[in-house]
């Protein structure tokens, strides 16, 4: 299997199909719950789509370049950039406009109206921050110390923690407020893309090193370094839509504002003359 038709395969025709399904319900008069429509669903894709390249174009490469991954030149086009083929950033757009498009489709038939909203815990953005504070401290370490078995694993959490640290010092309260949705779209796109995975793998379209990993495998064929890749970008991907969506976060950030230009405006006045 092509790397491309992976990608014509697991991505695009489902993508399609989501546009489909979403462009009917909003012909039905079915719109995204009002409290998660404080941004629109484009914008929050197209977001992503350019974070999503630009933050792991360099992670990637360098995987590729140890050697923790690689690719059989049969199975792509030969088009590189860096050492990652074209599809691979390919990859990394069409992963966010699918999630996008699911948290589309959930927001529409979910019920988040005020009776089904817990309160926020705003404790949750103390201690979540922190407990992946100190995984990625523990991360780091691992990788300086060389333990060459989990070299993948701790170049993922290294990876992938700062950003989902920010997104929970920032509203885990909110995520836990929208945890159905959150949950819905995790767990079931995670899974969905470890089986396409680990068909792939199974099919030689790409490899990873063995010496590198754990070598603990889902289902005899799935390295758990990919199960741990894809549950990490589906919920920093899951995470920061919701929390562009949610107008408590739209509320949050108007508070802040607010607090830095009185600050500004307090700096600013004279200091009166004795």
């Amino acid at each position: 299997m092509t790397y491309f038709g992976f990608l014509l395969r697991f991505l695009v025709i489902p993508i399609l199909i989501l546009l489909g399904v979403t462009y009917w319900n909003q012909r039905r008069g079915r719109e995204r719950t009002p409290s998660l429509r404080s941004t629109s669903a484009w914008l929050a894709i197209a977001v992503h789509v350019v974070i999503a390249v630009v933050y792991t174009t360099p992670w990637d490469n360098y995987l590729v370049a140890t050697r923790v991954w690689w690719y059989d030149p049969n199975l792509v086009t030969g088009i590189v950039i860096g050492w990652v083929p074209i599809e691979e950033y390919t990859f990394f757009v069409l992963q966010p406009i699918l999630v996008g498009l699911w948290l589309v489709l959930l927001s529409q038939v979910l019920d988040f109206s005020a009776n089904h909203l817990k309160p926020l815990r705003p404790s949750l953005r103390w201690w979540a921050p922190i407990s992946m504070g100190v995984l990625w401290i523990a991360s780091v370490v691992i990788l300086l110390g060389g333990k060459q078995a989990s070299t993948y694993m701790a170049l993922l959490l290294v990876w992938a923690l700062p950003p989902l640290m920010l997104q929970v010092a920032f509203g885990a309260d909110i995520l836990w407020r929208y945890r159905r949705i959150v949950l819905l779209s995790i767990v079931p796109l995670t899974l969905y893309l470890i089986a396409a995975d680990a068909l792939a793998i199974s099919f030689g379209t790409w490899t990873i090193d063995p010496a590198q990993s754990f070598n603990i495998f889902i289902a005899g064929t799935l390295p758990i370094e990919e199960f741990a890749f894809f549950l990490m970008t589906n919920t920093l991907l899951t995470s920061g839509m919701v929390l562009l969506w949610a107008k408590e976060s739209h509320e949050r950030l108007a508070v802040y504002r607010e607090r830095l230009l009185s600050r500004f405006i307090e700096r600013k006045q004279p200091v009166p003359e004795r």
